[in-house]
């Protein structure tokens, strides 16, 4: 305590009141500084991409310690002729340190492509990581140590203490962000690979992540001396969790890996699913995504895909056929009409020109003939009405240049009583 004491007035004695007015003003210059350059930059770093976007990023993480570095170092350079400056000393390693910590953690979360939540516990990983390295500079980091590993309790053989579990913790970090690295350079070659179509890749990609990190974990919990053992009791409670309340979970996962193998569906294929009609993007463990002609994405359980009906307008042909209806008039030659209607499937650049289009007379209806178009395309992602509404207008411009009308809805009106008056109205208007 006496030690403690006499440090702490050697660190606020009057000698170094000059060091602390030092950081004082870098720190005011640091905040000011960073807060202007995130008001020049603006959007810049969410509408940026690729590495402009990281540069970007990088700089709104280091403008303030490198801007603190900058005048502390200054101030060292400019009190060192007057009295020595031990705690700008610590500081200019201590910022040095913030900073490069700061960027390496940026570069490992952007290196491994993590989630929203590794994204929110970059600073947290970054403060903690700089705390242990600033107790190292401080020479205290040994007292902290055993302090941690005096707090703990024995696990059979393995004693866990807050020091052990801290150590594991950052053991596993590390062990993860590997596994990320091995899998995003396996999962890029994949991706360049043309011997494997969509589906296989991605099933392959999905088991590698999952041998990789299972590899990864056990080797960190066999490094600090886990008896790998006790896993089996927690095996048996996860049997029994899958059996009752994690069903839905272990079929979704499973009936992914099922559509994956027997490649019914796979990546950029159009499926309608009920009633979600889009484009296959993503074949996560859990669900799909399916992305309709709005941009908006639906995430689909892998179960629904083997328990309903689900329609694959590409499974194993991309042509599809589709149909135009249009009435005419009774007074009208259908014949002629569907002549006239045939050069009409030609107005999209989409329909193919074999299958050859046909028309027919389907149906005598109330109001008129009605007659159907058919014609096939070969790319049913880009959508069906924009190919209709083509050929739609193409033939109201035809039958209207050879006068085929297009009736509207006939109805008969029956009066049971009417007046006089009205009657009388109505003869007239004949």
């Amino acid at each position: 305590m006496e030690h403690v004491l006499s440090t702490l007035q050697q660190v606020f004695s009057m000698q170094t009141l000059p060091e602390w007015a030092v950081l004082l003003v870098a720190i005011l210059i640091g905040m000011i500084t960073r807060r202007r350059l995130i008001q020049k930059l603006g959007d810049r770093g969410s509408q940026s991409k690729g590495l402009r976007q990281f540069a970007i990023r990088s700089i709104e993480r280091l403008a303030w310690p490198m801007s603190m570095l900058l005048v502390v170092w200054l101030g060292q350079i400019a009190l060192a002729s007057l009295q020595t400056t031990p705690i700008l000393d610590v500081a200019v390693a201590l910022l040095f340190s913030f900073a490069a910590i700061r960027f390496i953690v940026y570069f490992l979360r952007k290196s491994i492509k993590g989630g929203p939540l590794l994204k929110a516990s970059e600073s947290f990983i970054a403060a903690t990581i700089w705390i242990i390295v600033g107790m190292h500079l401080l020479g205290v980091l040994p007292q902290a140590m055993a302090a941690l590993d005096s707090v703990g309790t024995n696990i059979g053989d393995f004693r866990l203490s807050v020091l052990s579990g801290l150590k594991l913790l950052v053991l596993i970090l590390i062990a993860l962000t590997i596994s990320g690295w091995i899998t995003h350079l396996i999962e890029s070659r994949l991706a360049e690979t043309k011997a494997l179509n969509a589906s296989t890749r991605v099933g392959l990609i999905k088991f590698i992540k999952f041998a990789v990190v299972t590899i990864a974990v056990v080797i960190v919990l066999s490094s600090v001396g886990f008896d790998l053992s006790t896993f089996a009791v927690f095996g048996g409670a996860l049997g029994v969790g899958l059996g009752f309340g994690l069903q839905r979970i272990a079929a979704n996962f499973i009936s992914g890996f099922i559509v994956i193998m027997d490649r019914s569906i796979k990546p950029g294929d159009v499926v309608t699913i009920g009633t979600e009609f889009g484009w296959v993007k993503e074949l996560k463990a859990r669900y799909i995504v399916l992305r309709n002609r709005s941009g908006v994405d639906t995430l689909i359980p892998n179960e629904n895909l083997i328990t309903s009906n689900v329609i694959n307008w590409s499974y194993s042909d991309r042509e599809v056929r589709m149909t135009v209806n249009v009435d005419i008039s009774y007074d009208n030659d259908p014949e002629q009409a569907i002549e006239l209607m045939l050069p009409c499937a030609f107005a999209s650049e989409r329909v193919l020109q074999t299958p050859v289009p046909n028309a027919w007379l389907t149906d005598f209806g109330d109001n008129g003939i009605t007659l159907e178009l058919r014609f096939w395309i070969s790319d049913p992602e880009n959508g069906f009405e924009s190919v209709r509404s083509a050929i739609r207008m193409a033939i109201w411009k035809t039958f209207k240049e050879h006068g085929i009308t297009i009736p509207y809805p006939q109805r008969d009106l029956h009066l049971k009583s009417v007046s006089p008056e009205v009657l009388e109205q109505l003869q007239a208007q004949r």
